[in-house]
Protein backbone atom coordinates (compact mmCIF):
# COMPACT_ATOMS: atom_id res chain seq x y z
CA UNK A 1 0.00 0.00 0.00
CA UNK A 2 1.55 3.30 -0.69
CA UNK A 3 2.71 5.87 1.93
CA UNK A 4 1.10 8.63 0.77
CA UNK A 5 3.86 11.08 1.90
CA UNK A 6 2.85 14.41 2.81
CA UNK A 7 5.45 17.13 1.12
CA UNK A 8 8.03 17.63 -1.62
CA UNK A 9 11.08 16.20 -1.18
CA UNK A 10 13.05 18.99 -2.63
CA UNK A 11 10.42 22.31 -1.19
CA UNK A 12 8.82 20.50 1.12
CA UNK A 13 5.43 21.83 -0.39
CA UNK A 14 2.24 20.40 1.19
CA UNK A 15 1.24 17.54 -0.57
CA UNK A 16 -2.30 16.03 0.86
CA UNK A 17 -3.95 12.91 0.54
CA UNK A 18 -6.24 14.08 -2.44
CA UNK A 19 -2.88 16.75 -4.27
CA UNK A 20 -3.71 16.57 -7.85
CA UNK A 21 0.13 17.73 -8.46
CA UNK A 22 2.24 14.86 -6.44
CA UNK A 23 4.20 12.69 -8.31
CA UNK A 24 5.73 9.74 -7.12
CA UNK A 25 8.53 7.28 -8.33
CA UNK A 26 8.54 3.46 -7.74
CA UNK A 27 10.36 3.74 -4.81
CA UNK A 28 7.33 6.07 -3.62
CA UNK A 29 10.20 9.58 -3.48
CA UNK A 30 7.56 12.22 -3.83
CA UNK A 31 7.71 15.89 -5.44
CA UNK A 32 5.61 18.38 -6.63
CA UNK A 33 5.10 18.61 -10.21
CA UNK A 34 6.50 21.66 -10.77
CA UNK A 35 10.24 20.67 -8.97
CA UNK A 36 9.42 17.49 -11.27
CA UNK A 37 8.70 19.52 -14.52
CA UNK A 38 11.37 22.00 -13.83
CA UNK A 39 14.30 21.19 -11.14
CA UNK A 40 14.46 17.17 -11.55
CA UNK A 41 13.76 16.95 -15.60
CA UNK A 42 11.21 14.23 -14.95
CA UNK A 43 13.99 12.11 -13.36
CA UNK A 44 13.96 10.84 -9.85
CA UNK A 45 17.41 12.15 -8.04
CA UNK A 46 16.97 9.19 -5.67
CA UNK A 47 16.65 6.09 -7.63
CA UNK A 48 17.14 7.55 -11.68
CA UNK A 49 13.65 6.34 -12.40
CA UNK A 50 10.65 8.36 -14.07
CA UNK A 51 7.65 10.16 -12.42
CA UNK A 52 3.76 9.52 -12.19
CA UNK A 53 0.75 11.10 -11.13
CA UNK A 54 0.59 9.56 -7.25
CA UNK A 55 -2.92 8.11 -6.78
CA UNK A 56 -5.82 9.81 -4.55
CA UNK A 57 -6.92 7.77 -1.58
CA UNK A 58 -10.41 8.02 -1.42
CA UNK A 59 -11.46 10.42 1.85
CA UNK A 60 -13.73 7.36 3.23
CA UNK A 61 -10.33 4.68 3.71
CA UNK A 62 -8.38 7.06 5.19
CA UNK A 63 -9.58 6.27 8.55
CA UNK A 64 -8.97 2.51 7.75
CA UNK A 65 -5.95 3.30 6.05
CA UNK A 66 -4.10 6.51 6.88
CA UNK A 67 -1.39 8.51 5.10
CA UNK A 68 2.14 9.00 6.13
CA UNK A 69 3.19 11.70 8.63
CA UNK A 70 6.66 11.48 7.67
CA UNK A 71 7.89 14.25 6.04
CA UNK A 72 11.07 13.90 3.74
CA UNK A 73 12.94 16.79 3.02
CA UNK A 74 15.87 16.64 1.05
CA UNK A 75 16.71 19.46 -1.56
CA UNK A 76 17.99 18.29 -4.54
CA UNK A 77 21.68 19.37 -5.40
CA UNK A 78 20.44 20.43 -9.13
CA UNK A 79 23.43 20.96 -10.77
CA UNK A 80 24.79 17.51 -9.82
CA UNK A 81 21.45 15.82 -10.64
CA UNK A 82 21.22 17.59 -14.21
CA UNK A 83 24.91 16.51 -15.04
CA UNK A 84 24.17 13.10 -14.16
CA UNK A 85 21.29 12.53 -16.22
CA UNK A 86 22.85 14.06 -19.41
CA UNK A 87 25.03 10.98 -18.85
CA UNK A 88 21.86 8.30 -18.91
Amino acid sequence: MLEIRPSCEHCDKDLPFDASDAMICTFECTFCQDCVEKIVGHVCPNCGGNFSKRPIRPKRLLEKYPVSEKRIYKPVAVQQHLQRIKKI
